[in-house]
């Protein structure tokens, strides 16, 4: 069962909005939590657009090198992409978020990336927090786990 100590929360920061961008933080929180830890997800960034309404299942796969600048590449590289994560048995980035939410992980929108980008709550999906970083690092500065995912 989760313990409310500092030393059992867990912290993860999410700065892209693609699919190699979204998935480690998400993965990373649903298992702090069935190890019984707190976990939290701060999207800053581009990071944001994963959290808000209807936009996970939108995001892409960018190849990286001069091959990713190619005419096409990404279109193709995020279905092949798309294919592995369904043929590996993973859900979809939209399902995973689902799933964290059911895990009991929260998610925190960065205020001042919000504020840049015109974001208000009701740009994000049910359970999204509107927070600043001071208060996630406060949070985070103490926990057994934070990383940049």
């Amino acid at each position: 069962m989760e313990q409310d100590t500092a030393k059992n929360t867990a912290g993860f920061i999410t700065s892209k909005d693609s699919i190699d961008g979204g998935y480690p933080a998400l993965i990373l929180a649903v298992n702090a939590r069935r190890q019984g830890l707190r976990a939290k997800i701060f999207y800053t960034f581009m990071g944001i657009n994963l959290i808000r309404k209807g936009r996970s299942s939108k995001a892409k796969f960018y190849m990286p090198g001069f091959i990713g600048c190619l005419p096409g590449m990404t279109y193709l590289s995020t279905f092949i992409m798309k294919q592995k994560i369904k043929k590996s048995g993973m859900p979809p980035l939209d399902e995973m978020i689902n799933m964290a939410i059911a895990e009991g992980v929260e998610f925190i929108a960065c205020k001042m990336t919000a504020d840049m980008m015109g974001l208000g709550q009701e740009d994000f999906f049910e359970g999204v927090s509107i927070g600043n970083a001071e208060d996630f690092l406060n949070y985070g500065k103490d926990s057994k786990i934070l990383l940049f995912t």
